[in-house]
């Protein structure tokens, strides 16, 4: 496995965009200075040594360097021994809504942005517990198996779209069907789902599969996102209308999904813009029985932040080694000799 020991580094990248700000001002000052001399085409004339792009080179090279040796204070490693890790917890799958009816703007800034953020403050309350991600649409597929890799679990969250799934539609039924299916061998008694959608089913009898889910020992605790009243879509820019050219509304479905937690003896909440639920069903699942899992993490890493200090340090050897100005000695070396053209005598 690869890590960073001191990601909080990578801050400090922000420091080229700079240093390239700085090269152009100085650049260009420098150039201002010339022509207050006289015309700058006579003027790389009477300076036959001056070379322009090798400073451009030289720069280049610094800035390599510079960001070479942001690495290696980032200090990357690389897994070296692994350990088995138990813990006490609960597994818990989130199947979120990724339908075009998730971009409707009645949260802001979107019913789906709005998710994204609540996901990611529940992972940041996470210590024991396992989790896993399921998008659906029409279709429904796991975006990230069960894990306790809360790093992984909010990258993977950052990525979800619309565009994830092609065919368009709520199949709620299908996203738990697969939800359940997605649960570790290992929580046979500590098994949520966390459904978060606007409600609109279309495709499938969800209630059925909530009854199923149930006899499995899986709770199922539902969250409405979106008003009542409705919103309109935007995609791209543009409002979507339906085929008669009106503009589509899309509105919560509450009581779909109250009956799908009221089968498993589960909780629904609406979701608000200044909640969306996930810390009501938190403290809901604190109140369960944790389970004892077992996994296998890194105990031990090498660091790698060596190789990357050897690279900066070439660099910048090749930048020093690169003189501003053009090296009479190579100059006068003639590679490649052009024949002399013989002339050609004619006699009348």
């Amino acid at each position: 496995m690869f890590r960073f020991g001191n990601p909080d580094y990578f801050y400090f990248l922000l420091l080229l965009p700079a240093m390239v700000g700085l090269f152009i001002y100085i650049s260009h000052r420098h150039l201002r200075r010339l022509q207050n001399f006289g015309n700058i085409a006579i003027l790389q004339g009477l300076m036959p040594e001056a070379s322009w792009w090798k400073i451009r080179v030289k720069y280049i090279f610094l800035s390599i360097a510079v960001t070479l040796l942001i690495f290696a204070m980032a200090r990357p490693q690389v897994g070296a021994k692994l350990r088995e890790v138990k813990k006490q917890g609960v597994e818990i799958m989130l199947a979120v809504d990724v339908s075009n009816s998730m971009l409707a703007e009645d949260f802001q800034p979107s019913r789906l942005e709005r998710t994204k953020f609540a996901i990611n403050r529940l992972i940041d309350q996470l210590s024991q517990d396992r989790i896993g991600l399921i998008v659906f649409a029409g279709d429904a597929f796991v975006q990230l198996p069960i894990t306790s890799d809360y790093v992984s679990a909010k990258n993977f969250v950052s990525q979800i779209s619309p565009d994830m799934i092609a065919l368009q539609g709520t199949a709620i039924g299908k996203a738990l069907t697969v939800a359940g299916r997605s649960f570790s061998d290992q929580s046979d008694k500590s098994r949520v789902i966390i459904l978060i959608s606007d409600g609109e089913n279309h495709e499938d009898d969800a209630i059925a599969v909530a009854e199923q889910l149930k006899s499995q020992g899986i709770i199922i605790n539902a969250i409405g996102i979106g008003t009542p009243e409705g919103s309109p879509i935007s995609v791209n820019g543009e409002m979507m209308k339906d085929e008669e050219g009106n503009i589509v509304v899309t509105k919560l479905d509450e009581e779909l999904l109250k009956q799908v937690a009221v089968a498993t003896g589960g909780s629904y909440i609406r979701a608000t813009n200044q909640s969306v639920g996930l810390d009501e069903i938190i403290k809901q699942i604190r109140g369960m029985e944790s389970q004892e899992f077992t996994s296998m993490v890194f105990d031990e890493y090498n660091e790698q932040f060596q190789y990357f200090i050897g690279l900066a340090l070439l660099v910048l050897l090749l930048e020093f080694v690169i003189l501003e100005r053009k090296n009479r000695f190579i100059a006068r070396m003639t590679l490649f000799h052009k024949p002399s053209e013989q002339k050609n005598d004619s006699s009348i």
